[in-house]
């Protein structure tokens, strides 16, 4: 295209780039919004209002918020942002809240190669980089100061009587849309990526109050008690209930576990759809209603109580990080082969027990929990997630363009990951056999959230908690106790298809290790009741 060399005015360029946003990045949300509001003739007009409106949203933003000397570097950065928002939006069906900018930020580089892709390439340079070199190209009409702030006020009015209008004209369709359907503003882009940067930033970067506060200082562990204890707590990685054998999955997933006394909890759910948020949740000791992100920051969690107490704690690390909950413990990184002695395209999570006897033999009198974080299922090149022994259900996805592949070959990917998981699993119940003598032992393993696998077009995890579908919370989880807790089978059968959640974790690994505190709550413990000292 030929720019004229008088240039063009900021509103016009403005005014390019939200058109080209709304028509170009907005895939996701207007098929969205027309599956509550088909394409009929009642409802063409609201759509086309949407669209108008929302292109006028847009200019007023960018009117209020850009000085005319930032207006190209801002409009180059808005719109590659909202291509890369656009393909993830589009191909996973996510929703970028907070808490996906934080998955972002804290994505480690393995994850991030796993979610290149040439399509990403292609909606960068198509939706990003040509018309950004447009913009830059542009030249901008020359305008005095009073003239350029005149034209700010006329543009800024001019959009607010169009918004206003719109709304006012199909006021019906409007209020059913904001009333009814608030998830659907989680879908446009870029203006809740942007709302939700803001809301990360507010949340991380607005604490004054860095002090860690303690909590649990009076625990202690129980007098009597039955004897040292040794528990092993696996935090799975993307495990979904309902792909688990033990669960009454058709494919047999656990072959492994089948064979063994464990327990599997048919109705836990995740208290969040991702790593970063759920594993905070998992490991405080607030309830849902009581936890917040600021004291997830600024309180310590049940593994700092569990070391107020005399226990030795580690955590070993084989997925991109703990999210800060181990930040005050023993934290071993498994990621990498000068740690981790099993490797091949990555580091596998059976490499996490290959020298965990030496520390189980060199902890002489506490008692012990392990933490051992699994890179289990993460998406979505889920064919790396397992070794090649463990390809038994065919044909596989071998791309981490879920899109690109049958709902078959992803759910093959993704089972032969669960079935490394439950080998994964069977391994550490023999290590905890091989220790019985010494130890009361235990196993307990729970997935950190679930995954979307296509299921509506959505896949992977991340969604808002309120509008998130089963499968990334319903999670699986699985109990195994060695003889010594003195806990009948029937017992345990009794309460394993009752609804728990991660909010059930530190209270019930509490009650095992007899530890006694006032933060810990008997009516949370999943295990209150059926252990002898309780």
């Amino acid at each position: 295209m030929r720019v004229k060399t008088t240039g063009i005015t900021p509103a016009r360029l403005n005014l390019l780039v939200a058109l080209f946003l709304v028509l170009f990045c907005n895939f996701s949300f207007f098929q969205h919004v027309i599956n509550v509001y088909p394409v009929t003739l009642k409802n063409i007009g609201f759509l086309l209002s949407l669209a108008g409106g929302l292109t006028a949203i847009i200019v007023l933003l960018l009117t209020l918020t850009t000085p005319r000397l930032l207006a190209k570097p801002v409009l180059i950065f808005l719109l590659i942002a909202s291509s890369i928002a656009a393909y993830f939006m589009n191909n996973y069906g996510v929703v970028i809240d907070d808490a996906m900018i934080q998955n972002i930020l804290q994505t480690d580089y393995a994850e991030a190669t796993d979610l290149f892709s040439t399509k990403l390439l292609g909606y960068c340079i198509l939706l990003g980089i040509l018309p950004s070199m447009f913009v830059y190209r542009v030249k901008l009409a020359p305008a005095t100061w009073k003239k350029a702030a005149l034209a700010k006020i006329k543009t800024a009015l001019f959009t607010v009587v169009i918004v206003v209008g719109l709304i006012l004209l199909f006021s019906k369709f409007y209020i059913s849309f904001f009333r009814e359907y608030k998830p659907l503003r989680s879908h446009i882009n870029p203006i809740s990526p942007l709302y939700s940067i803001g809301e990360y930033i507010n949340t991380n970067f607005s604490v004054k109050d860095v002090t860690i506060h303690p909590v649990g200082l009076d625990a202690h562990i129980r007098t009597p008690n039955t004897g040292r204890k040794l528990i092993i707590l696996v935090v799975g990685e993307a495990a979904r209930a309902d792909h688990f054998s033990l669960n009454g999955y058709q494919r047999n997933t656990n072959p492994l576990l089948q064979e063994e006394n464990v327990v599997s909890f048919t109705n836990m759910y995740s208290s969040d759809t991702s790593t970063a948020t759920s594993l905070p949740k998992m490991f405080s000791l607030f309830s849902r209603s009581q936890f917040s992100k600021r004291k997830g920051k600024t309180y310590e969690n049940f593994l700092d109580v569990l070391q107020h107490a005399g226990v030795s704690v580690v955590w070993l690390e084989n997925n991109s990080s703990s999210k800060g909950v181990a930040d005050r413990i023993q934290n071993w990184n498994y990621k990498n082969q000068n740690v981790n002695p099993i490797c091949d395209i990555e580091c596998r999570d059976e490499g996490m027990l290959v020298r965990l006897q030496d520390y189980i033999d060199a902890q002489k009198q506490a008692d012990i929990l392990i933490v051992l974080h699994q890179k289990g299922n993460h998406g979505p090149a889920y064919y790396k997630r397992y070794p090649a022994a463990f390809e038994k259900f065919q044909p596989i996805c071998r791309t981490n363009q879920l899109e690109d592949c049958t709902r078959e070959e992803i759910d093959n990917a993704y089972d032969n990951a669960i079935l490394y998981t439950d080998y994964f699993l069977k391994k550490v119940i023999d290590l905890l056999k091989k220790n019985a003598g010494s130890f009361n032992t235990a196993m307990v393993y729970m997935s950190d959230h679930g995954e979307s696998l296509g299921e509506h077009g959505i896949y992977l995890h991340g969604m808002p908690y309120a509008i998130a579908p089963e499968a990334q919370i319903h999670i699986a989880s699985v109990l195994w106790l060695g003889n010594k807790f003195n806990i009948k089978q029937t017992s345990l059968q009794k309460i394993k298809h009752e609804r728990f959640s991660h909010y059930n974790l530190s209270h019930t690994i509490l009650g095992l290790l007899e530890i006694e505190t006032s933060v810990y709550k008997k009516e949370l413990d999943i295990l209150n009741g059926l252990m002898p000292h309780r």
